[in-house]
């Protein structure tokens, strides 16, 4: 496993996520808003070919009242030869950890498809029942329980002294903006 800033990543890595990121989501330009201090983590085969890719992303956020660093797990996805045998729940357990060691992030908040929930609760995430996270921008917002989604939002709170219970069931402005728009 490598991490890498995304403006450092090595061009022979960024080609293959790309790729990656292509194939899962046809269309999608590849790459994350340099503003939400963007870090690519990598779980490479045995002749360093990428296995797994995953974004993580950082900005600071108001909810109740208080600011919190938070960062959020944005396009994993794994080599379609290679889905199946644990290597990417390998590499979302690996960046909850290294999320939970980073003392600049007080939460991990990200959303996923419903199907996925149980791939990210085995890495150490919780679903937040009831919690939309509103992306986007306060002019141009996508949120979580918009027509047409079948979202669920998970956490961590590794460096927050309050927990669960101030995110769940709420609507959390996450505002990440009009490229990442809900990560």
């Amino acid at each position: 496993m490598v991490t890498y800033a995304q403006a450092e990543l090595p061009a022979r890595y960024a080609a293959q996520v790309a790729a990656l990121e292509a194939q899962a989501w046809p269309g999608a330009t590849a790459g994350h808003d340099p503003g939400l201090a963007p870090e690519v983590m990598l779980l490479l085969d045995d002749e360093g070919s990428v296995l797994v890719s995953l974004a993580l992303l950082h900005k600071e956020i108001r909810h109740a009242g208080r600011t919190y660093r938070a960062a959020g797990l944005s396009a994993v996805v794994t080599r379609d030869t290679a889905r199946g045998r644990g290597h990417g729940g390998r590499l979302v357990a690996a960046a909850r950890a290294a999320l939970a060691a980073d003392p600049a992030v007080d939460l991990v908040l990200f959303s996923c498809d419903r199907p996925l929930v149980p791939f990210y609760e085995a890495a150490g995430f919780t679903r937040l029942p009831g919690t939309v996270l509103v992306g986007g921008t306060p002019e141009r917002p996508l949120a979580t329980d918009a027509p047409g989604f079948a979202k669920e939002v998970l956490a961590d709170f590794p460096g927050a002294d309050s927990g669960a219970e101030a995110f769940t069931g709420a609507r959390i402005a996450l505002y990440p903006g009009l490229v990442d728009r809900l990560w």
